[in-house]
């Protein structure tokens, strides 16, 4: 009933029930960072979720950018504990796509990650970014501390400001923090670095063309 009309999320009587532990195992080291995926991280790195549309292509946006140490790609923000990829794209979850950023604070800043974040997608397109349409495709911030959750409500506001200037509607993007109740659920083997493996693959990622007037991003795409 999901995919036949306005994708709306799911109330947690609808919602799929999940498994108590995951059904497959997430690979150990970055395919082109060479690090960890899992935690625990080493000391002194931050990390931060975000979702901009299709976790392929956004993954690789951050992998690029100085400073990050490592990423990978999951599910957040959702109801069904531990869900499959095919869960979560029938609408029955609840979940987003997320990529989640291991980095270097002293390399690059909180503040440049959310500009490359904003400049990344369209925060205004609801449940969908271009032409993937589906609650798992919301733009999200689920921030790690109260400093980021301050920089993050920020720069959704400087955003909004140049994107009304431009004629764009009102950002649907939500800022949560990625606490007990929204934790982060890696995906399987196959989505990890995805367009480093299929290098022709697709990615739906593609921005507003606006400059959001926060840090200094550090990644060319």
């Amino acid at each position: 009933m999901f995919l036949s009309r306005t994708p709306v999320l799911p109330t947690p009587e609808q919602a799929l029930p999940g498994r108590a532990e995951p059904e497959f195992s997430v690979p150990e080291r970055h395919t082109v960072l060479g690090n960890p995926l899992l935690g625990p991280y080493p000391e002194g790195l931050e990390v931060a979720d975000f979702a901009l549309g299709c976790f392929w292509g956004a993954e690789r946006k951050f992998w690029q950018t100085e400073g990050v140490w490592t990423t990978l790609v999951g599910y957040q923000g959702g109801i069904t504990p531990n869900p499959a990829y095919e869960e979560v794209c029938s609408g029955l979850t609840g979940h987003t796509e997320v990529v989640r950023v291991v980095f270097d604070p002293s390399k690059v800043s909180y503040a440049s990650l959310l500009k490359l974040f904003w400049e990344s997608h369209d925060p205004t397109q609801g449940f969908r970014q271009g032409n993937d349409v589906g609650t798992q495709y919301r733009s999200a911030v689920y921030t790690h501390s109260p400093a980021q959750a301050e920089q993050a409500e920020a720069s959704r506001e400087s955003y909004q400001k140049v994107l009304t200037g431009s004629g764009y509607g009102e950002i649907t993007t939500t800022v949560l923090p990625a606490d007990g109740t929204r934790p982060f659920y890696p995906a399987e083997a196959y989505h990890q670095q995805y367009l480093d493996k299929n290098p022709a693959g697709y990615c739906g990622i593609g921005g507003t063309g606006l400059s959001c007037p926060i840090g200094v991003a550090k990644a060319d795409g």
